[in-house]
């Protein structure tokens, strides 16, 4: 790479994109789900208790002030025939099925998974029930969409008793389908490029159906993911076979208005552009020529298949499921009228930046013009990003990694928010942990403060682990626990235990409670968290901030597109 953006040829930042896209994409996989890898370490269960849904009885697992129901099936098996169809509903079976430990992943390679998997039978959610069966109430309902830049994940790495218990909700994790398997396109198939979203409505049905049979409030139920996720979310909240199957939506650094031309932040592509993806993978696996390509898709390996799909997936739009890209619906103002509590990290880019610089591509005053033409813009608009993002030293990481938070996450997210809040209430905050436990391994180049997914141990134990954090930290913890199932219990992280004695409202936004709220189970009360406003989760210091968008170079970002 040489200085002079000009001077590059097509074909030199193509590489580029491509080899440190792929890097970038393995290390968000690894990011959002770091620790997952590792058997859960639960204590052993008490004992076992028993539900009738109307496929069958289940029998979960209980603990110490929970209960678990794990790979319970929500559709019929996506195998054979049903390989690039639209779910089924799971065939009814007799007796009890075992539901104390996860079922498979849906296919994917090695990472997240041990070893990966290559197990299509893989559509079934995840249940954790707080307390003992209690029919004399419902409780509201969390329905988490992994992340994994919709190639990796698995519901069961999510651990969410911590959520369950203290906020005294109902949480579901879902598997859908990943990679090629869950977002192929092709003319001669129904669902082309939403076959994993179509899954997380049959899902999203499932609990509508079933969900009072475990305490749930099937008429309360929150839609939240993080990442793809998150995106997964946005997708739901413009497609109109979503109509009533969520009440409340939390998105986490999935903004809805991401770009499919920048490759980190997920998004959705052109059926068109699917299938053209689609035709490649065909080719690559021996199909692209013969009469009956999906035939021939159908019986292809699936380790086969996972070795020639794209790093990267995206789901298709101007399909049935999601006839609109999700970015311009919510710009339409067309999309379900639906609370909404969305956010981002501060340091959101940081990640991707040290996995780039590790791989052998430092970021220096000479590379740093190359490096945006590959990823930002023409060149008409690279000149303007390296003058607002200056490189003055051979370490230019961190200025890689707030480019990258800040064009493909805090921004985005800004918008997203001013879109949806012309329509509909609106929380959104910033996750500002600077010294959020670490979730990888060895020592990175420079410090990565809060990077993409370093807010999710605070909510799960991701593969059953606790994290490691400090007194400070499991305030904090505890804290967004309250805020997000107050969320999903009333519609307003402000539940009985904001304190309107703490930070300074927004003047626009609502008025505290006069009344003044009961403290939390510890005693603390959460500070009022306003509307108009970023709230600031650090800890001992949440607060409301109005500096997001000066800091994030909103203006910046806004003015060239």
């Amino acid at each position: 790479m040489h200085g002079d953006v000009n001077g590059n040829t097509n074909g030199e930042v193509t590489h580029m994109r491509r080899v440190l896209t792929s890097m970038g994409c393995a290390l968000a996989a690894v990011l959002a789900t770091a620790g997952s890898a590792a058997p859960p370490a639960r204590t052993p269960p008490a004992g076992t208790a028993t539900v009738r849904t109307h496929e069958g009885l289940v029998r979960g697992a209980v603990h110490d002030g929970y209960r678990t129901f794990e790979g319970v099936p929500y559709a019929a098996p996506p195998v054979g025939a049903l390989r690039w169809a639209p779910p089924r509903p799971a065939t009814p079976w007799t007796g009890v099925r075992e539901a104390t430990r996860p079922a498979s992943a849906c296919p994917q390679t090695p990472g997240e998974v041990p070893g990966g998997s290559t197990d299509e039978d893989c559509l079934h959610l995840n249940i954790t029930v707080p307390g003992s069966a209690d029919r004399a109430r419902s409780r509201p309902v969390i329905v988490w969409l992994h992340g994994g830049g919709f190639t990796t994940g698995a519901g069961s790495s999510y651990d969410a008793h911590r959520m369950a218990v203290r906020g005294d909700v109902v949480v579901v994790t879902v598997d859908y389908r990943l990679g090629a398997l869950g977002f192929l396109a092709h003319a001669g198939l129904p669902g082309s490029g939403t076959f994993g979203l179509a899954d997380q409505q049959a899902a999203l049905r499932w609990v509508r159906s079933e969900i009072g049979a475990f305490g749930g409030d099937a008429h309360d139920v929150t839609l939240a993911g993080e990442s793809a996720g998150g995106y997964s979310v946005c997708a739901q909240l413009a497609s109109p076979t979503a109509v009533g199957l969520f009440d409340r939506a939390i998105i986490q650094s999935g903004p809805c208005t991401g770009r499919p031309d920048r490759p980190f932040a997920p998004s959705s592509v052109p059926l068109s552009t699917a299938r053209a993806t689609g035709a490649g993978l065909a080719s690559k696996v021996g199909c692209g020529s013969v009469r009956d390509v999906v035939s021939c898709l159908r019986r292809v390996d699936v380790s086969r298949l996972l070795a020639a799909q794209d790093t990267d997936q995206q789901p298709a739009h101007a399909t049935p499921l999601l006839p609109t890209d999700p970015a311009e619906a919510i710009a339409a103002g067309h999309f379900h009228r639906v609370p909404v509590l969305i956010g981002n990290n501060h340091d959101e880019g940081n990640g991707w930046a040290a996995g780039i610089v590790q791989a052998g591509y430092p970021v220096t005053p000479d590379t740093w013009p190359d490096v945006v033409a590959a990823f930002f813009a023409p060149p008409e608009q690279a000149k303007a990003i390296v003058r607002e993002y200056p490189v003055h030293r051979t370490d230019g990481g961190p200025v890689f990694g707030a480019a990258i938070g800040d064009a493909d996450f805090a921004c985005p997210t800004a918008r997203t928010d001013e879109l949806l809040a012309a329509h509909v209430p609106v929380w959104r905050y910033e996750f500002a942990d600077e010294h959020a436990p670490p979730l990888t391994s060895g020592t990175p180049p420079f410090p990565l403060g809060a990077p993409h997914a370093s807010e999710l141990p605070y909510l799960f134990d991701l593969g059953g682990r606790p994290r490691d954090l400090t007194a400070a930290q499991h305030r904090l913890a505890d804290t967004m626990i309250d805020y997000w199932t107050h969320f999903a219990r009333t519609a307003d992280p402000n539940g009985p235990s904001a304190d309107p004695n703490g930070p300074s409202p927004d003047p626009n936004g609502p008025s505290p409670d006069p009344n003044g709220p009961s403290p939390d189970p510890d005693g603390t009360p959460s500070p009022h968290w306003p509307r108009q406003t970023v709230l600031s989760l650090v800890p001992d210091h949440v607060a409301p901030t109005r500096t997001a968008r000066h800091r994030h170079h909103c203006a910046f970002w806004d003015s060239i597109g």
